[in-house]
C-alpha cells in the first residue's frame, strides 16, 4: 500500500469507516502487531520523539518526551488516560475522529500503553457526545471480540484493557488534572503540581494523559516512520494537523492539512473562501481561548512558532474567520459569557474576574458603558492572566486583551454612541438589553426589609463604623 498523505483521516469518507472490518482494510492494527513483535517500548518512544509529534489538545507538548517521563520498573500499575472531553469553543476534530475513525485512536492507545508500560487505559469522553460514545463503545467491543484487547493480544503475551468513561460536560475537565479528579469520582477541579500525573495521576498511580488526535496519529508514524511524518509541515512544527474550520466561510468542516499552511490558503482552498465574498476581518486561530488576529495576519502560517510570533497560539486548532460584518464587541462578549459560566470556582482571580469581565462587556453593548471601562477590562484580564490556578484563567483573559488592543475604536463607539454599533448600525444589540438585562445587585438595592431577619441586630458600639 502506498504511503498516504494523511495520518488520521486516511479513510474517513469510506462507508463504514468506524467499523473494524473497514479499518483493517486500511492496515489498522498492523502497527500494533509490529510494536508487539519487536517488544521494545523505549524504541517506540524514540520513534515518536523523532517524528516531532506534539500534543494536539492545545498545549503542544512533545508526545514522545511526555511518554518518557513515566517511571520504569517501579512495581506500580501505570495508566494511559485519553482526553476526549472536547469542549473548546469552535473545536470538533476529536468528535469526528471518535465517530468516523475510532480504531485509529484505539490502536494509538494500545501502542501508547505498551510504550509507557501500562495495561489499562481510560477514555474520558464528553457527556454530550452521545453518538460518539456509542461508536467508541462498539469499537472497543469489536476489539475485544477480535483479540485486540484483553488477555494475550495478538498472541504476544501482553494484555491491555480499555474503559470508556463519560464525563458530565464541564469545560474545566479538559484540563488534565481536573479530568483526573473527575475520573477519580471527585468534583472536576485542577490539582496542584507537583506531583505531576507521571508521578501520581489516576487513582494515585503514574499516568500519562493524551489527546484523541495525538494518539490517532501514532499508528501511521509507527507504520511509515518518523521521516515520513516529518516530510509534512515545517522543521519545528512537523506533521499534519486537523483544523476545525468554522465561522464566516463557505465550506466549514474538519480538515487534516500539513502544519504551516497559510491561513489564506487554508480558508480559500478548503473553506472555499469567505462567505458572500466579504472581506476578512478577524480570526480566532486556536479556539476560543486564543488571542484574536486581524486582517494583517491573513497570510500567517498555521503552525506553533508562527502563531506564537504573531501573538497568539495554535491551541486546539479551531480556526474561526470572521468577516467585515462582525461586531468584535459582541463576539468577545459571547466568549466571556461562556468562560464566566464554565469557571470552576476554585480560584478567586478566575471566578470573580470572569464575572466582572462579562458584566462590563454587556454593559458596553447595551449602551451603559464608560470610556474608563476599557482600561478596567484590560486590568481585570491582566489580573487573571498568570494568576489563576490553571490555564483556564489565561484562556478567559486573552480574547479580551487582544480585541481591545486591535479594535479599540469599536468599543469606544459603543460607549460614545449608546445603542449604536460601528459595524451593524443602530439598535443592532437591542436583544441583549431585552434578554440579558443588567439586573441590580442585591448589595445595591437591598434595604432592611429585604435582608434576612433572623434576629435583632444591636446597634454598633460608639466609635465603630
Amino acid at each position: 500500500m502506498p504511503e498516504p498523505s494523511l495520518a488520521i483521516f486516511e479513510y474517513r469518507d469510506i462507508p463504514g469507516s468506524h467499523t473494524l472490518g473497514v479499518a483493517r482494510q486500511y492496515g489498522a492494527y498492523e502497527s500494533l502487531r509490529q510494536v508487539l513483535a519487536e517488544n521494545d517500548p523505549d524504541q517506540v518512544i524514540e520513534v515518536v520523539k523523532a517524528s516531532g509529534l506534539r500534543g494536539r489538545g492545545g498545549a503542544g507538548f512533545p508526545c514522545g518526551l511526555k511518554w518518557s517521563f513515566m517511571p520504569k520498573e517501579d512495581g506500580k500499575p501505570h495508566y494511559l488516560v485519553i482526553n476526549a472531553d472536547e469542549g473548546e469553543p469552535g473545536t470538533c476534530k476529536d468528535r469526528e475522529i471518535l465517530s468516523k475513525v475510532p480504531h485509529k485512536m484505539i490502536e494509538g492507545i494500545l501502542i501508547g500503553c505498551h510504550a509507557i508500560r501500562a495495561n489499562k487505559a481510560f477514555i474520558y469522553i464528553r457527556g454530550e457526545m452521545w453518538k460518539e460514545y456509542h461508536v467508541v463503545v462498539n469499537a472497543v467491543k469489536e476489539c475485544y471480540e477480535a483479540g485486540l484487547l484483553g488477555e494475550n493480544i495478538l498472541n504476544s503475551g501482553w494484555s491491555c484493557d480499555i474503559v470508556v468513561h463519560r464525563g458530565a460536560g464541564a469545560y474545566i475537565c479538559g484540563e488534565e488534572t481536573a479530568l483526573l479528579d473527575s475520573l477519580d469520582g471527585k468534583r472536576g477541579h485542577p490539582r496542584m503540581k507537583p506531583p505531576f500525573p507521571a508521578q501520581a495521576g489516576a487513582f494515585g498511580m503514574p499516568t500519562t494523559i493524551n489527546n484523541v488526535e495525538t494518539l490517532a496519529a501514532v499508528p501511521a508514524i509507527i507504520r511509515y516512520g518518523a521521516a515520513w511524518y516529518t516530510s509534512f509541515g515545517t522543521e519545528k512544527s512537523p506533521g499534519t494537523k486537523i483544523f476545525s474550520l468554522s465561522g464566516h466561510v463557505n465550506r466549514p468542516g474538519n480538515y487534516e492539512v500539513p502544519l504551516g499552511i497559510p491561513l489564506s490558503t487554508f480558508v480559500n482552498d478548503y473553506g472555499q473562501g469567505m462567505r458572500h465574498g466579504r472581506a476578512f476581518k478577524a480570526v480566532m486561530p486556536g479556539g476560543g481561548s486564543s488571542q484574536w488576529l486581524g486582517p494583517e495576519h491573513w497570510d500567517v502560517p498555521l503552525d506553533y512558532e508562527a502563531l506564537r510570533n504573531a501573538g497568539t497560539m495554535l491551541g486546539s486548532g479551531a480556526v474561526m474567520p470572521m468577516d467585515e460584518t462582525t461586531c468584535i464587541v459582541e463576539g468577545v462578549w459571547r466568549l466571556a459569557k461562556f468562560f464566566q459560566h464554565e469557571s470552576c470556582g476554585k480560584c478567586t482571580p478566575c471566578f470573580e474576574g470572569t464575572w466582572w469581565i462579562e458584566r462590563m462587556l454587556r454593559r458596553i453593548l447595551i449602551g451603559e458603558g464608560k470610556l474608563e471601562d476599557l482600561d478596567i477590562l484590560v486590568a481585570a484580564a491582566s489580573n487573571i492572566e498568570g494568576k489563576s490556578f490553571c490555564p483556564f484563567g489565561d484562556a478567559a483573559s486573552w480574547p479580551v486583551q487582544s480585541t481591545i488592543k486591535r479594535w479599540r475604536e469599536e468599543f469606544e463607539h459603543h460607549i460614545l454612541h449608546p445603542g449604536s454599533c460601528l459595524v451593524q448600525g443602530h439598535g443592532a444589540h437591542a436583544y441583549i438589553r431585552q434578554y440579558y438585562p443588567l439586573t441590580p445587585q442585591p448589595w445595591v438595592t437591598a434595604g432592611p426589609a429585604l435582608l434576612p431577619q433572623h434576629g435583632t441586630v444591636s446597634a454598633l458600639p460608639a466609635g465603630v463604623s
